[in-house]
């Protein structure tokens, strides 16, 4: 392994977040190979340098842990959360786990479906990087019922406040009265990309959702339920890193809402369900 960063080591480690870790390093409570080091920019081999907190031996973790987890509504993509939102961060302590895994990316505030959890920081790197390449795919339900020439716009690109921006790929699958559930991708993970371009062409999203990430559904997984990842399947999020396509996820949509449903909010960036065909 490659020498890091003493704070990023002891925040893999599970001992403190990253800030956190600095604090306890500048306080003088680490040593490396005996010597104790309170310098920020000191860097290590957890596989090499043996490294204590007070006085007590690093468990560094040499496997890479994956979970896949079905991300509810309502609930912000942090470790927790100043304001008192639901977090993913309390998901994460009720089951427990050991060390300190974090969210690959975002998904909004009021969006739903898979997001992975890992402490593998590389990895995920690639995974978020546009310079990669991943595709992101969202089930979006829009207001209205957008126009051939309004989809082929998306295609095109668009300007945002930010810049243009564009879809990879977009297709209408479901529609009713009022409303039409588009499958759309995107190569890029800009705070609120997929509501800022369907907004741009005047159907905003009533609702977001990701079947899929990195290649792992979340079929079989209620709101909230997280699993972890098969060596088969973290081999296929390498693969899909490393630029091959992910599999074609089943337009399977997400269970009805408890409520109304209104205008996706913009707190964020963005299963087990019935067939696209019934009515909603």
């Amino acid at each position: 392994m490659a020498a890091e960063r003493l704070q990023k080591v002891l925040a893999h480690a599970g001992v403190a977040s990253r800030r956190h870790a600095e604090q306890v390093i500048t306080a003088g409570r680490v040593s490396v190979n005996g010597q104790v080091v309170t310098a920020l920019g000191t860097k290590v081999d957890p596989q090499v340098d043996r490294i204590a907190v007070d006085g007590k031996p690093l468990a560094v973790q040499s496997v890479k842990r994956w979970f896949i987890l079905y991300k509810p509504e309502g609930m912000v993509t942090t470790l927790s959360d100043p304001r008192g939102r639901a977090s993913v961060g309390e998901l994460i302590k009720q089951q427990k786990l050991e060390g300190r895994v974090y969210p690959v990316g975002r998904l909004d505030y009021d969006a739903e479906g898979a997001l992975l959890l890992t402490d593998d920081g590389e990895l995920a790197h690639q995974l978020l990087h546009p310079s990669f390449g991943v595709r992101r795919t969202y089930l979006a339900k829009v207001k209205g019922v957008p126009s051939k020439a309004s989809l082929e716009k998306l295609l095109e690109g668009v300007r945002l406040e930010d810049g243009m921006a564009k879809a990879l790929s977009v297709e209408a699958f479901d529609q009713t009265e009022k409303n039409t559930w588009l499958e759309l991708s995107v190569g890029e993970g800009r705070p609120h990309i997929v509501k800022r371009l369907l907004a741009a062409i005047g159907h905003p999203v009533v609702r977001l959702f990701r079947p899929q990430h990195g290649g792992i559904t979340v079929e079989s997984l209620e709101p909230g339920e997280l699993r972890p990842l098969t060596d088969e399947e973290v081999d296929r999020i390498r693969r899909i890193a490393g630029g091959e396509p992910a599999p074609v996820s089943p337009r399977t949509l997400p269970g009805r809402r408890h409520r109304k449903e209104g205008p996706a909010s913009d707190d964020d960036d963005g299963a087990r369900g019935r067939p696209p065909r019934e009515s909603r």
